[in-house]
C-alpha cells in the first residue's frame, strides 16, 4: 500500500483554504487514487496566520498543524517533511493553499514517482505556456535562476520556483533534515540534483490567485533573485570542495 500525503503550507488563506481542501477531497474520491492500494492524506501547515485560517481549519475539522511562530515557506515545508518522515509516507506532494494548483495532476505525479521514473516531479507552467504565467518581472527572474542552476548542475528545470511538486521517500528524508528557509524551491532543486535526484518536469495549468494577496512583493522579488542566486553559487562551490 502506497502512502501519500498532500502538504499544504498556508499563511493568511482564510478565503481560499476551504475550496482548496474540498477540491482535493473531491478529486481523490473521484479518481483512481480512491483505490484501496493507496492511502491519500493531507495536512495543512498553518504558518502562524494573522487572519482566520486557523479558525476555518478548526470549524471545518480539517487536518492541520498550527505553527506558534511564522517560519516562512521553507520552515513550513520542512515541518511538513518531518511529519511525513516520522509517519512513514512514501510520497509527499506540495500543494499551495492559495488555490493556484489543480489536484487533477496528482495521479501523474504519483505515477512517475511510484514507477521510479522520478525522485522529484515538478509541475511546470512553462512547458506548454498555458494558464497563469506570472508577471513579466518574475518570469525573467525564473529564467535567470533556471539558467544559473543549469550552469551549476547541467540539469535544466524551467519552472524552478514552482511550489507544485512531488518527492519520493528518499528526498522526504533529505528535506526533513536540510531545507532552505527563504524561497526554498530553486535551492531545493539544486540540493536534490547534486544528490543525484531524478527530476522530471510535467506541464500543468495554474490559476491566478483570486482572493487574498501574495506575500512576495516586487521588492521581495528582487531580494529573492539576489539571495537565491548567491546561495546557489555558494552551494555549488561548497559541494565541489567536498568532492575534492
Amino acid at each position: 500500500m502506497l502512502k501519500v500525503i498532500i502538504l499544504i503550507p498556508c499563511y493568511n488563506e482564510e478565503k481560499n483554504i476551504d475550496s482548496v481542501i474540498q477540491n482535493i477531497i473531491d478529486y481523490v474520491l473521484s479518481s483512481s487514487l480512491s483505490d484501496e492500494k493507496y492511502i491519500i492524506d493531507y495536512l495543512i501547515i498553518n504558518d502562524c496566520s494573522k487572519d482566520k485560517t486557523l479558525k476555518v481549519c478548526k470549524e471545518k475539522g480539517y487536518k492541520y498543524l498550527n505553527l506558534p511562530v511564522n517560519l516562512g515557506i521553507g520552515g513550513c515545508m520542512q515541518v511538513g517533511y518531518l511529519y511525513a518522515l516520522e509517519r512513514g509516507y512514501d510520497i509527499a506532494i506540495q500543494h499551495d493553499g492559495d488555490g493556484q494548483h489543480n489536484p487533477s495532476y496528482f495521479e501523474n505525479f504519483i505515477g512517475l514517482v511510484e514507477s521510479g521514473q522520478a525522485d522529484i516531479v515538478i509541475g511546470s507552467r512553462f512547458l506548454e505556456n498555458k494558464g497563469f504565467q506570472s508577471t513579466r518581472i518574475r518570469r525573467f527572474g525564473i529564467l535567470f535562476l533556471s539558467s544559473l542552476i543549469f550552469l551549476c548542475t547541467g540539469v535544466r528545470v524551467h519552472d524552478v520556483t514552482s511550489g507544485y511538486r512531488a518527492v519520493s521517500r528518499k528526498y522526504i528524508e533529505l528535506f526533513a533534515v536540510r531545507y532552505a528557509q527563504d524561497y526554498p524551491e530553486p535551492e531545493s532543486i539544486m540540493d536534490a540534483v547534486l544528490n543525484k535526484a531524478k527530476v522530471i518536469e510535467v506541464p500543468v495549468i495554474m490559476h491566478e490567485r483570486i482572493r487574498g494577496e501574495s506575500s512576495i512583493s516586487a521588492l521581495k522579488s528582487l531580494y529573492y533573485m539576489i539571495k537565491v542566486s548567491l546561495s546557489i553559487v555558494l552551494y555549488r562551490i561548497i559541494m565541489q570542495e567536498r568532492q575534492r
